[in-house]
């Protein structure tokens, strides 16, 4: 007599399923923890209701976040390092300044925005043909009233803290750096053009709008100040028009930084150009005194 009846053959782990892909039924009932468990429910184990998988056991890992606070806490840090940023160009790298006068067009127009570069002068050097923001030290400008306080004053003076605004401050000026310590600078040759060290300047930045009015002057920079003109020669109150105030100089010291770029309005937006090839045949400064 045969061992094993052959409609009955021996089943083994991995005939779990049948040929059409179903699990058979004697594998199911021996494979289910369903039925272990309802085994031992008959074996006297402790009952188990369904819900307790819901309890607070079960749940105790899964928080549920509101996405709305998410939301307000991902938009508030990366606001704080946008502002941390910001203040860290504005303090050491980049600032920003608002263009009020025509003194300096059409290089710079009135409302223009520029940004200015803070690392020159020191630890870059100044080189002529820079066009640098200073501070108004020598009162070149008319005292500017106190302007009563607004109610929105806080907020565009935080955002000018941190370098979002542009300094819209009457207290600084505009002008390029056309004489440095040593040079020496005069005005005018026949041709009405400034020399620099005895060499004519053939300045293209210059206003084309207007031929630049005669106004003559002859000075040599001292040590550790510059000489500055507006590029709207007949409407810039610049060195030429202030000798009686320190000689018409600038302190070096009293130098914001360097003009980079014009970045609003849009339309407008460029990188400023020092015109190097204007000076370039002009010869080193002898020393200055």
């Amino acid at each position: 007599m045969p061992d094993k009846a052959p409609e009955n053959p021996e089943r083994y782990d991995d005939d779990a399923r049948l040929s059409d892909g179903t699990a058979s039924t004697a594998g199911v009932a021996a494979s289910r923890p369903d039925d272990a468990e309802a085994s031992d429910e008959h074996n006297g184990a402790p009952d188990r209701s369904s819900n307790d998988t819901d309890g607070p056991a079960h749940s105790a890992g899964k928080t549920h976040r509101n996405p709305v606070l998410v939301w307000v806490k991902e938009i508030a840090t990366v606001v704080a390092i946008a502002l941390v940023l910001s203040f860290l160009l504005k303090t050491f790298l980049f600032r920003a300044f608002y263009i009020p006068s025509e003194s300096m067009e059409s290089t710079l127009d009135v409302n223009d925005r520029i940004f200015i570069n803070l690392l020159v002068p020191g630890p870059f050097d100044l080189s002529r043909g820079d066009v640098v923001v200073f501070k108004d030290t020598q009162a070149w400008l008319e005292p500017v009233p106190q302007k009563a306080a607004g109610p929105m004053d806080w907020f565009s003076d935080s955002l000018e803290f941190v370098g979002l605004m542009a300094d819209n401050t009457d207290q600084h000026l505009v002008k390029r750096v056309i004489g440095l310590p040593g040079d020496h600078v005069s005005c005018c040759d026949a041709q009405g053009r400034v020399s620099v060290n005895g060499v004519p300047l053939n300045e293209t930045y210059i206003n084309p709008a207007e031929i630049p009015q005669p106004s003559a002057f002859d000075i040599v920079v001292p040590e550790g100040k510059v000489w500055v003109m507006g590029d709207n020669r007949n409407h810039s109150a610049d060195s030429r028009a202030h000798q009686e105030v320190n000689g018409g100089f600038i302190n070096i010291d009293d130098i914001e930084g360097k003009a980079t770029v014009i970045a609003w309005p849009v339309s407008r937006w460029t990188i400023l150009d020092n015109h190097s090839d204007v000076f370039r045949d002009v010869p080193k400064a002898t020393a200055a005194k």
